[in-house]
């Protein structure tokens, strides 16, 4: 067993550094677009937080673990929105700690249509220590204490659209330059380092009445990164009495049966502020390995909303 999480560790290590899926990956998506879209900055109308704890993975040690925070809001007035996401990826021996900042206008402001235009800044450090790779061991002479680290910037775009508040759909790349990453930048000319490669994300999500206090909620969020299969989430949520959502999500993924099935589930307990959970069953090949993966999420609006969230049953869910 030990062997195969250390083969499991190197291979996670890999894909987070090298030319695959390099941005961190939450299942409640749906409450969580502003780290992947800086268009939706200040999208619901008011200042509003969002913290996400995600334990990937279980049973593996150096198994992913990530924590991010966020705030938005509307800033001078209701068409410029601002926001500014942190987050904490470890994995292995990696570290992923980035933050950053997002502004956002809203281009047509009509009634019923919104189209918000974003732009976002951010600042990445990643590091390695390979000190606590193996205790026994001697530390690599090539490598200072063991432990290297380096700071990244870059900048993303984004679009987001909503419709009568019951359709939304955005367009995004939250990093657009690709920054050299490896550690190893003296490889022979045969040889490529990794790459920060730009990721391309597509969203869209519906309020679909079904009764009284019933609403049913799909959800999509597709990703696209060269060298890596493409991959969607398909979410379908059911809003109850405007106070519970619960709902399933399918993960592709590059195997034929997929990533994961997740369970979600969500209580607004009060009007400005709810939590949330999620967990994924691992349909991939490290099935038998793995207790699956959880998340919390903490949501909360620092004003209560008014005016346009009267129209819709559960306006936290939906912008």
């Amino acid at each position: 067993m030990k062997k195969i999480a250390l083969l499991f560790l190197i291979m996670a290590a890999a894909a987070a550094s090298g030319l695959a899926q390099q941005e961190h990956q939450y299942t409640q998506f749906m409450f969580n677009k502003l780290p992947i879209n800086p268009a939706y900055a200040g999208a619901r109308g008011v200042p509003s937080v969002t913290a996400i704890y995600r334990n990937q993975w279980m049973g593996f040690d150096g198994a992913p673990k990530s924590f991010l925070a966020s705030f938005n809001s509307p800033f001078l007035t209701p068409r410029v929105g601002v926001g500014v996401t942190l987050s904490h990826l470890q994995i292995g021996f990696n570290r992923d700690f980035a933050g950053s900042l997002a502004y956002s206008y809203d281009v047509v402001a009509d009634e019923k249509v919104s189209l918000r235009a974003g732009l976002m800044g951010s600042i990445r450090s990643l590091s390695i220590d390979f000190s606590k790779a193996m205790a026994d061991n001697p530390v690599d002479d090539s490598l200072e204490s063991g432990r290297t680290s380096s700071i990244y910037a870059n900048v993303g775009a984004g679009l987001y659209f909503t419709y009568d508040e019951r359709f939304y759909a955005g367009f995004s790349v939250p990093r657009i330059y690709s920054n050299s990453i490896g550690i190893n930048e003296n490889l022979p000319i045969d040889f490529e380092t990794a790459k920060e490669s730009p990721h391309f994300y597509g969203m869209a999500g519906a309020i679909i009445p079904l009764g009284d206090d019933l609403n049913l909620m799909p959800a999509l969020l597709t990703k696209f990164v060269k060298n890596a299969p493409f991959d969607v989430d398909v979410n379908l949520n059911l809003e109850i009495n405007q106070k519970v959502v619960a709902g399933l999500s399918y993960r592709a993924g590059g195997k034929s049966a997929g990533e994961s099935i997740d369970l979600l589930l969500f209580w607004q307990a009060h009007p400005q502020f709810g939590v949330g959970m999620a967990y994924d069953f691992s349909l991939s090949d490290i099935k038998d390995y793995t207790a699956g993966s959880i998340e919390l999420l903490f949501q909360a609006d620092l004003k209560q909303q008014t005016g346009k969230g009267k129209k819709m049953s559960n306006p936290r869910f939906f912008m």
